[in-house]
């Protein structure tokens, strides 16, 4: 009897193997800044396939990305480009380059408290704000108090693309408080008035988002979606997926041509984001 039990083992993996596979399980780690709309995306497709089961969870850019990598993930939601060191890790990982997808536009918004009358601030008085070169609200015409920045971690991708393109690679200031997630620095900037801290379009309730000047002689734009879409608001992005190439099928692939098509990009609008353009959802 023990024999045939044995025998029958491997048999019995192989067919839980086969279940899984056939059940379509389909794991998303990454960005906190796509958190919430990868949660909705699954939510609206696992409602057509209910044979679909998908599991998301954030973190950070980084954390999905080192998931991708060590093959604990099947998609990575980035909030940022993957850097080269971690394309070759990649490589090194699974042999081949991850496939990148662009999966929506953002704008990525300055906020502050609603009761701030401050109501625009170019990208040079942003960064002076956030390296702590700027410490004071009446240094940028607002009252006269000490400013409380409002930050993210730097396992972030929001972190290193805000450090990037805002603050021109310096480091944030010293005193910035650090924040787990996009949620919690719009909730900290919404119950202090003197506080400021930058995020994704979708997270703005409760804040007020600023206009932003490309410079002192230009006007300033707010972050809709026509000016990001256009390009003409400062602080523009793609979010992304980054994804193994050898699980680019089946179920994994399907799942991607949806969010990326017109269904999946009416999600991106309803949840606050910018849809790709046309000629990007192929």
């Amino acid at each position: 009897m023990t024999s045939t039990l044995l025998r029958c083992a491997p048999l019995a993996a192989a067919l839980v193997l086969a279940a899984t596979a056939q059940a379509g399980n389909i794991t998303v780690k990454g960005s906190d800044t796509l958190v919430v709309l990868a949660q909705k995306w699954a939510e609206t497709y696992m409602s057509k396939h209910p044979d679909t089961k998908i599991q998301v969870t954030g973190g950070g850019t980084g954390t999905g990305l080192a998931a991708l990598q060590n093959k604990s993930t099947d998609l990575c939601n980035a909030s940022r480009k993957i850097k080269p060191t971690e394309q070759a890790t990649c490589i090194k990982a699974f042999g081949k380059r991850p496939t990148e997808y662009k999966v929506c536009l953002d704008g990525l918004s300055v906020y502050v408290s609603a009761d701030n009358p401050v109501k625009e601030l170019t990208v040079a008085q942003i960064a002076d704000i956030f390296n702590g070169k700027t410490t004071n609200w009446k240094q940028v015409g607002g009252p006269d108090a000490r400013i409380t920045v409002y930050s993210r971690e730097n396992s972030s991708g929001t972190y290193e693309f805000f450090k990037e393109h805002v603050l021109s690679g310096k480091d944030f200031a010293a005193t910035a408080q650090t924040m787990p997630g996009t949620a919690a620095v719009l909730q900290a900037v919404a119950k202090d008035k003197h506080g400021i801290g930058y995020g994704g379009a979708a997270y703005g309730a409760g804040a007020k988002s600023l206009k932003v000047k490309k410079d002192e002689a230009s006007p300033g734009v707010e972050p809709t979606e026509e000016n990001v879409i256009k390009g003409i608001y400062p602080i523009w992005r793609y979010l992304y997926i980054y994804v193994n190439p050898a699980l680019d099928k089946g179920d994994i692939a399907s799942y991607l041509t949806w969010l990326r098509g017109d269904e999946g990009q009416q999600v991106v609008k309803n949840v606050g984001y910018f849809p790709l353009p046309k000629d990007l959802r192929k």
